[in-house]
């Protein structure tokens, strides 16, 4: 690939909200202009305001815009886009898309089309890692109908997943203990697979009580080589999405992390992948190993801790790598420093953490040494029902994983928002828990809080 300037090059960014607004402040710092689209009730948003050009869109539901291969193509087109960098979610991880822009002769901020197609499938990313002798939770092949489904769960022992082969993002996918609910789970997950994936295939994964969800990120750079930018910890999850992530993950033993780094770089080398990626894995820490679980071909929300340890700025590395410039490994702080958490503020209650879209009539936002916010909202704008509910997120850095505790502590303290319910109660008492300040929680900890607050409730 020839190298392109990134001074004076339209972006466009085929996402909204948080995501977009990150974009665009990385991409004015290197002189490059942005493009985005957005629909009437998202004029007022951040991301609208801030880039250079914002296409109005009035095509229903909200959300179709943004699944739109073609118009999203001519839409980067008639902006005069030279590139087009897709966020995370809606079509970050779509091969068809990936390849639909670079056909139109834009630079796509990502990996190429073909690993995209490799990796998005769950089973095919686990067969390349079982290759490499990374372990893997369970079946490599499809379960292609309920009996073989019975078969392999009974292979595994219960309880075990059953997830989308296709999927992503926390969807598609459940829990069963026994065979009864297995069959319920298949066909309710095949269903939301179809539905979401357009692929009804699943496979069946053991389910593990006590792992911890710990991710590598990765960047595969021009000359070929894979680096290992730290580990996350992304263990605190509801309905099997993140809501607080940390780096490094606490009380990994050095011998498993260095497997889990060594296991992603290589499996980044095996597939030739260039920018940025996450090689995700499950880990028994009473055990001290771990299994992979899937990889992801974009930027990950919770970039920011990494950023934040590392001093590296993710998505200016995507830029360079995709406009073709050279990255030199001595540029890059592999060595993370300090410690860094990231904390989700959702427009959902604190209980239930169902979605409550609103007018948000007072936004206050922390500041001060060693504190970011990522946000796609302010005062005055309207939470919609037709999006994810997140309003922004909230990360820390300190010298140790202690004052970065403190500093996230007083930090969502002076995080106001008012007008949509948001998840911010439960994030203070989340932080204030010793199961969260010990370091030694797992995929549990929200589940065992919220079985906590509601015995406290029937007590009191």
């Amino acid at each position: 690939m020839s190298m392109k300037p990134l001074a004076h090059s339209t972006v466009f960014i085929a996402n909204r909200g948080e995501i977009a607004n990150r974009v665009i402040q990385t991409a004015r710092r290197l002189g490059m202009r942005t493009a985005v689209l957005h629909g009437a009730m998202d004029a007022d948003l951040p991301y609208v305001t801030n880039a250079d050009i914002a296409v109005p869109t009035t095509v229903v539901p909200p959300v179709a815009p943004y699944l739109d291969i073609s118009g999203l193509v001519k839409t980067a087109i008639e902006c005069g886009a030279d590139a087009v960098h897709p966020g995370y979610g809606f079509l970050s991880e779509n091969a068809e898309f990936a390849q639909a822009v670079i056909e139109a002769g834009l630079i796509w901020v990502g990996p190429s089309p073909d690993v995209i197609a490799a990796m998005g499938n769950k089973l095919h990313a686990r067969e390349v890692a079982a290759r490499l002798s990374v372990p893997v939770n369970g079946a490599t092949e499809p379960a292609s109908t309920s009996e073989n489904a019975l078969r392999q769960a009974d292979e595994l022992g219960y309880p075990v997943l059953v997830k989308a082969a296709n999927g992503g993002g926390g969807i598609g996918m459940a829990m069963a203990r026994s065979e009864d609910s297995l069959i319920r789970a298949y066909s309710r997950v095949q269903e939301t697979a179809q539905r979401n994936f357009a692929s009804p295939d699943v496979f069946i994964e053991r389910y593990l009580d006590s792992a911890r969800h710990v991710e590598v990120q990765i960047f595969g750079l021009p000359n070929g080589r894979v680096v290992a930018l730290g580990e996350r910890d992304c263990s605190v999850q509801r309905r099997n999405q993140k809501i607080a992530e940390e780096s490094p993950a606490p009380f990994l033993t050095d011998e498993v992390r260095s497997g889990l780094v060594q296991a992603a770089v290589n499996l980044g080398e095996s597939i030739s992948y260039a920018n940025a990626g996450t090689v995700e894995f499950l880990v028994d820490m009473r055990a001290g190993t771990f299994v992979f679980l899937e990889m992801n071909t974009r930027i990950q929300v919770e970039h920011p801790v990494t950023e934040l340890v590392t001093g590296l700025d993710l998505v200016e590395l995507q830029f360079r790598v995709s406009f073709g410039h050279d990255v030199d490994i001595a540029d890059l702080n592999i060595e993370p420093s300090g410690h860094a958490i990231e904390a989700r503020i959702y427009a959902e209650d604190s209980e239930r953490f169902m979605p409550r879209p609103g007018k948000i009539t007072r936004w206050t936002e922390p500041a001060g040494s060693g504190v970011r916010v990522d946000s796609g909202f302010t005062s005055g704008n309207e939470v919609t029902p037709f999006f994810d509910p997140l309003l922004a997120k909230l990360s820390v850095h300190g010298a140790t994983r202690e004052a970065a505790l403190e500093r996230l502590g007083e930090a969502l303290a002076d995080f106001v928002v008012e007008g949509p319910e948001t998840n911010l109660p439960f994030l203070r008492r989340l932080v204030a828990s010793p199961h969260f300040s010990s370091g030694r929680y797992d995929t549990g900890i929200v589940r065992d809080l919220q079985s906590e607050a509601l015995s406290g409730k029937e007590t009191a």
